[in-house]
């Protein structure tokens, strides 16, 4: 290929081809393939963010109602059946285990059983209900079907602003 200027500085060969144009035979690489669907990595989802239906009220008398809870290990599952309360009370098995797995509520700087143990029963409820949906389930979708038509979806059951699931 020519240079379309000379050493000195003196300007544009004649005869030379335009850039565009002598560049054009040398673009005859095609583009990369796209990855294989099978080498996309695909992440586990470990948090799910919910909102109380009436929120945590702590000593101050502020309330937090939003939060974020982690997917349980089989430790989460086994320490609370050593804890003296749950060997004395099954029922407050839920308390300690949920104790463990919300990883943030409002501007709480920890989330404990002690803390759990203080909620509303309307949150409790809604809280170990949660926790089936995204343990148990792996996921806070169900598939349903329309009353009317008969067609098949899905709706968010978890996770979602409050009235909506």
């Amino acid at each position: 290929m020519r240079r379309t200027t000379s050493r000195t500085g003196a300007g544009p060969v004649a005869d030379a081809p335009a850039p565009e144009a002598a560049a054009a035979p040398e673009q005859t690489v095609a583009p990369a393939p796209a990855p294989a669907p099978a080498a996309v990595e695909q992440r586990l989802r470990t948090e799910f963010p919910f909102e109380l239906p009436r929120g945590y009220v702590d000593g101050t008398g502020t309330v937090h109602r939003d939060g974020v809870m982690r997917l349980a290990t089989a430790r989460d599952e086994l320490i609370p059946l050593r804890d003296v309360r749950v060997q004395e009370n099954p029922a407050y098995l839920s308390v300690v285990l949920l104790g463990r797995v919300i990883s943030s509520l409002g501007t709480l700087p920890s989330v404990h059983d002690g803390v759990v143990e203080n909620m509303f029963a309307s949150d409790l409820a809604f809280l170990q209900d949660f926790y089936r949906q995204v343990n148990a389930e792996g996921h806070t979708r169900a598939a349903v079907q329309c009353p009317h038509c008969s067609e098949p979806f899905e709706v968010e059951l978890g996770g979602s602003r409050l009235g909506e699931s």
